[in-house]
C-alpha cells in the first residue's frame, strides 16, 4: 500500500511539474508578445537566443537575433512596434522539459496570422530559438491568392 501510495505522490508531482512549466511558457510567449506591442526592446530581443531566427511573412525575411533587432530598431525606438494577439496556442514540452515547441494563432493588422516557435529552457530562463510568422489564407481563395502572387512575382522579378 506505501509503494502505490508513493507512486500517486510521484505521478502527481511529475504531473503538477509539467502543468507549472507549461503555465511558464505561455507566460513567457505572452510576455514577448506584449513587449512588442509596448516596444519594450529589451524584454523582446531578450527574450530570443543569441543564435536564435525570427522568420517573418516575407520570403527574403529570414534574420538572425542580430539582423531583426536592426530590421525592428526603428519600430521600437518610435514607441509603437506591432499589437499581436495570440490565441488558440497549441504547446508541447520534452519530457526533459528542456525544449518546447508551439503554434498560435494571432490577431494582426494583417488579419489572421500563425505564429509557431521552438524554445529552449536555458540559465536565464526560456529563449526562443526559432519563431516563424506567417500569413493565413482560407483554403476557399487559395487559387485567386496564388494568382496574386504569381502576378506580383512576374512584375517584380530580380
Amino acid at each position: 500500500m506505501k509503494s502505490i501510495s508513493l507512486c500517486l505522490l510521484l505521478l502527481t508531482s511529475v504531473n503538477l511539474l509539467a502543468q507549472e512549466t507549461e503555465k511558464d511558457l505561455h507566460q513567457f510567449i505572452d510576455r514577448w508578445h506584449e513587449a512588442a506591442s509596448k516596444a519594450n526592446a529589451a524584454v523582446f530581443f531578450e527574450s530570443i537566443a543569441d543564435h536564435g531566427v525570427y522568420i517573418g511573412t516575407d520570403p527574403k525575411e529570414r534574420w538572425t537575433k542580430e539582423q531583426f533587432e536592426a530590421f525592428a530598431k526603428p519600430y521600437f525606438d518610435k514607441g509603437k512596434a506591432w499589437d499581436f494577439k495570440p490565441y488558440d496556442r497549441d504547446l508541447h514540452v520534452t519530457s526533459d522539459e528542456k525544449t518546447a515547441w508551439f503554434s498560435e494563432l494571432l490577431t494582426t493588422w494583417m488579419g489572421v496570422c500563425r505564429g509557431s516557435g521552438v524554445l529552449r529552457k536555458t540559465k536565464q530562463g526560456w529563449k526562443i530559438e526559432q519563431y516563424q510568422l506567417s500569413v493565413t489564407v482560407p483554403n476557399d481563395i487559395i487559387k485567386d491568392f496564388i494568382t496574386l502572387v504569381d502576378a506580383y512575382n512576374q512584375h517584380n522579378k530580380p
